[in-house]
């Protein structure tokens, strides 16, 4: 009698829509008795078995631990009505809350579309992903759209997106998920987590995603790097188009990581063999060589060598003419491409001194540059010295 008094008095606590644990104790085609503890069993009946997939129902095992939802704690008959599918759902709905207010990012498989956007399954909760909340890539071609516009999110089926609850409902059965929200967190993420593993001197593999007048971002796997029009190649480059292009794989050179403004400067030059290295044994002074006039100065004119652009040397503004010149503009223009004499090489400085004078008059080849210019100012430095000293390092 004590012992029918307590299991009535503990089945007695169970409300409707409570979720317990229990054991399988028995299997059926027409219900499963499951053990909710203090020895009380309630019945999955059989119109619930009949809406559960055959391979779920298929796999229920005497023994099996399962969560049960209380339907009714006591039916005209006196039992306890248990429903499986309904813990599921009500478990997949904490779990969505769960996840809305710890702001995770997700991966789901699209399953379905409709007019205003694509469908995904949490466990066995329905959740709808808006068009606005899909990632602004994903740019559907509306011209081929069907009759109500749904086809354009027919490619999404199949796919796996990297997702974020935005908004939880039970009671209205509305769980709204975005994209955007969550590629947006996972940039940042990735972003913070690159910046605190970057080291200068590092090679690093990214992807070019735009270029500007002043260099090429690079995509490094969560955060962009700028590779400076000075860094991209050995050779003069007036804009990154004529060494890179959008989309293109490339290794760089990380060579400052400032982690307190989140930027990263990167190099395609530093991974190129330097031609400054071996000038000297292909360059000597006295040397006639073919250049292409680069860039004008007050103080001269800068030429790469024909044939072997990445070295630039300087014709001084004393080495354009035999008369006096006001301004480079005067004798050569850019782009102009004219017979020069190699009149001084310093490799570690990254120099090489030009004469345009000197390559027209013969009669000096076999002359020291350095002599004559001595000879004409033996208490002064050189025009053509004092201007190699100012000029920037190539």
């Amino acid at each position: 009698m004590a012992e029918m008094l307590e299991r009535y008095l503990s089945c007695q606590r169970l409300e409707h829509g409570q979720i317990v644990p229990g054991t399988v104790v028995h299997v059926s085609p027409n219900e499963v008795l499951v053990d909710i503890g203090a020895k009380c069993e309630g019945i999955v009946p059989e119109r619930e078995l009949e809406r559960m997939p055959p391979a779920e129902r298929d796999g229920i095992h005497v023994g099996d631990e399962v969560l049960v939802y209380i339907v009714n704690p006591e039916d005209t008959n006196g039992n306890i009505i248990l429903s499986l599918s309904r813990a599921q759902v009500a478990r997949d709905w904490r779990e969505a809350r769960r996840l809305f207010e710890s702001e995770e990012i997700i991966e789901r498989k699209v399953v379905g579309y409709n007019r205003g956007g694509v469908i995904v399954h949490l466990g066995k909760v329905r959740g709808f992903v808006p068009g606005s909340q899909l990632a602004s890539t994903r740019v559907a071609d509306r011209s081929a759209a069907g009759p109500g516009g749904e086809e354009r999110w027919a490619a999404l089926v199949g796919e796996t997106l990297k997702l974020k609850i935005i908004e939880v409902d039970q009671q209205r059965n509305r769980l709204i998920l975005s994209e955007r929200a969550a590629l947006r967190d996972w940039h940042k993420a990735q972003r913070e987590r690159l910046l605190s593993e970057l080291t200068e001197g590092e090679v690093r593999r990214g992807r070019v995603i735009n270029l500007a007048d002043f260099g090429a971002f690079i995509d490094l796997g969560g955060i962009d790097g700028l590779v400076h029009l000075s860094e991209l190649s050995q050779k003069r480059v007036t804009h990154p188009r004529e060494v890179v292009e959008i989309g293109q794989e490339v290794e760089v050179y990380v060579l400052r990581v400032d982690r307190e403004r989140g930027r990263v400067a990167l190099s395609l030059k530093r991974l190129q063999p330097d031609p400054w290295a071996s000038v000297e044994e292909r360059y000597q002074e006295g040397q006639l060589v073919e250049g292409v006039i680069t860039r004008l100065t007050k103080w001269g004119a800068f030429a790469s060598i024909v044939g072997d652009e990445a070295i630039e040397g300087l014709i001084h503004i004393s080495e354009l003419d035999v008369g006096p010149v006001v301004h480079p503009r005067d004798v050569v223009q850019p782009g102009q491409v004219v017979t020069l004499r190699v009149i001084g090489v310093d490799a570690p400085r990254h120099r090489l001194a030009l004469s345009l004078k000197q390559a027209a008059q013969g009669e000096f080849m076999g002359q020291d540059w350095q002599e004559v210019l001595a000879a004409e100012q033996p208490e002064a430095e050189s025009p053509l010295s004092a201007a190699l000293s100012e000029v920037v390092e190539q």
